[in-house]
């Protein structure tokens, strides 16, 4: 089931975005060409579509039709996420300076190698920085026209409105902390949480549910317990990326390794290990951690000895156990759920795809 959603998502996807791209043709051959053809390769090549799958079983969760023109429609607009995705993530990459994104150079660092390339006038890294942003901006814009295109009943219209604005506004609220964070060197454990909670959980997961749930009409007990689960399973989701953003194989993150702390993202297994060693009363550990975290030049030594020191401090465990903690409790809530045995069966499928995963 979940494989044929996903093709059905790129196929919606496709079809947009190949209309909106004969519309782009009439105005520019070259902004089509150029910024076009990047966000339609960006969001159709990769990506596990995991807010779509979310989104879709919070319809189905809440008596939506497995097929039909309703069911069509709602995956129509469960596709629109993945271009509020595409936009998240070609302005993350800009923001924290990351060249990599699933294997392949960064949409910023293509833009700059084809303004090299062209021996063009001015700088490459600002030319590729202000294409990258524009691509981000027309994804977000064109989720907005997916959605209103997708088939949606008046009324379920007027009810997806609320999760998806206010999905849009917490990730970037999330993105807000997590610069903030970076730039005030804040190791509190309940800013990296804030920031897993809406930056992740609550953009990746829960209101994915909430967006599909009342699209179908859903009543008040089944969009909490699934926004309850939502939370549980994207702290969690966000959780396990820290650890790969740390102790992740290159190979299948698609980063290279210890990107997270030459970025300077002050992650909650950051937080944990500062604290561990402050209870431990070890300034030689504090401070090696504090140096560590930040610093651009980190050689590949340097990221072995952070990573074997936070698991001599026991932080990778404490993650991991939290991770696990909270997937039991997002999975429990799912028994006092008011949803049917099938979508209880194909959230904890999710759950644990979200949670157990080494990408």
């Amino acid at each position: 089931m979940d494989g044929r959603v996903a093709e059905e998502v790129r196929h919606f996807l496709t079809d947009f975005l190949e209309r909106r791209r004969r519309d782009c043709a009439d105005m520019d051959a070259e902004f089509t060409e150029t910024v076009v053809d990047r966000l339609t390769r960006f969001t159709l090549d990769g990506g596990k579509r995991l807010r779509p799958l979310f989104a879709w079983w919070g319809w189905r969760a809440a008596g939506g039709a497995d097929q039909g023109p309703a069911a069509g429609a709602m995956l129509r607009a469960a596709a629109a996420l993945e271009l509020i995705q595409t936009c998240a993530l070609v302005h993350d990459d800009v923001m924290d300076g990351s060249a990599l994104r699933r294997g392949n150079p960064a949409v910023h660092v293509l833009f700059g190698a084809v303004h090299r390339d062209g021996g063009w006038f001015g700088d490459p890294e600002r030319y590729g920085t202000a294409l990258a942003m524009l691509t981000g901006d027309l994804s977000l814009a064109w989720a907005d026209d997916m959605l209103e295109e997708a088939g949606l009943s008046p009324a379920a219209r007027t009810r997806a409105r609320g999760p998806w604005r206010a999905m849009r506004t917490e990730m970037m609220a999330g993105q807000f902390l997590d610069i903030h964070g970076q730039a005030r060197r804040d190791d509190s454990e309940i800013t990296a949480l804030r920031a897993d909670r809406l930056k992740t959980a609550a953009y990746s997961v829960e209101r994915p549910l909430q967006f599909g749930a009342v699209i179908a009409g859903a009543g008040e007990g089944v969009v909490a317990a699934l926004r309850g689960y939502g939370e549980d399973i994207g702290i969690a989701f966000q959780l396990r990326d820290d650890l790969l953003g740390v102790f992740g194989a290159p190979e299948a993150t698609g980063k290279p390794v210890g990107d997270d702390l030459r970025e300077g993202k002050r992650t909650l297994l950051l937080a944990i290990g500062m604290r561990r060693a402050r209870e431990r009363g070890d300034a030689a550990a504090l401070a090696e951690l504090s140096a560590a975290v930040g610093d651009p030049g980190l050689t590949g030594a340097d990221i072995e000895t952070t990573r074997a020191l936070l698991d001599r401090l026991g932080a990778r465990q404490e993650v991991e156990e939290r991770i696990r903690r909270l997937a039991e409790q997002g999975q429990q809530r799912l028994k006092q759920a008011p949803i049917s045995e099938a979508a209880v069966r194909a959230l904890r499928r999710l759950a644990v795809r979200a949670t157990e995963r080494d990408r």
